[in-house]
Protein backbone atom coordinates (compact mmCIF):
# COMPACT_ATOMS: atom_id res chain seq x y z
CA UNK A 1 0.00 0.00 0.00
CA UNK A 2 1.49 3.44 -0.67
CA UNK A 3 1.28 6.17 1.66
CA UNK A 4 0.22 9.38 0.44
CA UNK A 5 2.38 12.42 0.21
CA UNK A 6 1.53 15.25 3.49
CA UNK A 7 2.79 18.44 3.03
CA UNK A 8 5.64 19.66 5.94
CA UNK A 9 6.34 23.17 6.73
CA UNK A 10 8.80 25.96 4.99
CA UNK A 11 11.35 25.54 7.53
CA UNK A 12 10.31 21.90 9.74
CA UNK A 13 10.01 18.58 8.62
CA UNK A 14 6.74 16.76 9.09
CA UNK A 15 7.35 14.76 12.69
CA UNK A 16 6.68 11.12 12.17
CA UNK A 17 3.95 11.27 15.19
CA UNK A 18 2.17 14.37 13.45
CA UNK A 19 2.19 12.50 10.19
CA UNK A 20 0.77 9.06 11.95
CA UNK A 21 -1.76 10.69 13.40
CA UNK A 22 -2.55 12.90 9.67
CA UNK A 23 -3.06 9.40 8.45
CA UNK A 24 -5.34 8.20 11.08
CA UNK A 25 -7.96 11.31 10.60
CA UNK A 26 -9.07 12.55 7.77
CA UNK A 27 -10.97 15.80 8.38
CA UNK A 28 -7.49 16.56 10.22
CA UNK A 29 -5.14 15.82 7.00
CA UNK A 30 -8.09 17.88 5.03
CA UNK A 31 -7.57 20.91 6.79
CA UNK A 32 -3.74 20.26 7.19
CA UNK A 33 -3.39 20.26 3.42
CA UNK A 34 -5.85 23.45 2.99
CA UNK A 35 -3.51 25.33 5.16
CA UNK A 36 -0.62 27.86 3.93
CA UNK A 37 2.77 26.31 3.98
CA UNK A 38 3.49 29.03 6.89
CA UNK A 39 0.58 28.35 9.04
CA UNK A 40 1.75 24.49 8.46
CA UNK A 41 5.14 25.46 10.08
CA UNK A 42 4.01 27.18 12.65
CA UNK A 43 1.76 24.13 13.51
CA UNK A 44 5.13 21.62 13.18
CA UNK A 45 7.05 24.25 15.35
CA UNK A 46 4.86 24.57 18.28
CA UNK A 47 4.43 20.84 18.56
CA UNK A 48 8.62 20.20 18.87
CA UNK A 49 8.86 23.18 20.93
CA UNK A 50 7.23 20.86 23.96
CA UNK A 51 10.01 19.82 26.53
CA UNK A 52 8.10 16.41 28.10
CA UNK A 53 7.05 14.01 25.61
CA UNK A 54 3.06 14.13 27.47
CA UNK A 55 3.14 18.20 26.34
CA UNK A 56 4.27 17.27 22.83
CA UNK A 57 1.77 14.51 22.72
CA UNK A 58 -1.26 16.76 24.26
CA UNK A 59 -0.01 19.66 21.48
CA UNK A 60 -0.48 17.00 18.70
CA UNK A 61 -4.21 16.44 20.02
CA UNK A 62 -4.96 19.89 20.47
CA UNK A 63 -3.67 20.05 17.05
CA UNK A 64 -6.03 17.76 15.85
CA UNK A 65 -9.20 19.03 17.95
CA UNK A 66 -7.89 22.64 16.40
CA UNK A 67 -7.80 21.69 12.83
CA UNK A 68 -10.62 19.63 12.50
CA UNK A 69 -12.49 22.89 13.68
CA UNK A 70 -11.22 25.17 11.19
CA UNK A 71 -8.35 26.41 13.05
CA UNK A 72 -5.83 27.96 10.97
CA UNK A 73 -3.11 28.16 13.49
CA UNK A 74 -1.73 27.18 17.16
CA UNK A 75 -3.61 29.67 19.68
CA UNK A 76 -1.45 32.05 21.78
CA UNK A 77 1.84 31.03 19.95
CA UNK A 78 4.25 33.76 18.95
CA UNK A 79 5.36 32.17 15.94
CA UNK A 80 8.41 30.24 14.63
CA UNK A 81 11.73 31.22 15.40
CA UNK A 82 13.33 29.44 13.23
CA UNK A 83 12.66 31.09 10.31
CA UNK A 84 13.34 34.65 8.40
CA UNK A 85 10.11 37.22 9.34
CA UNK A 86 9.73 37.33 5.35
CA UNK A 87 8.62 33.84 5.87
CA UNK A 88 11.73 32.29 3.80
CA UNK A 89 13.71 29.59 5.16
Amino acid sequence: MKTATISAGVVHDLPDDLRETLQTDSAMLAQWEDITPLARNEWICWIEDAKKAETRSGRIQRARENLTAGKRRPCCWPGCKHRERTGKA
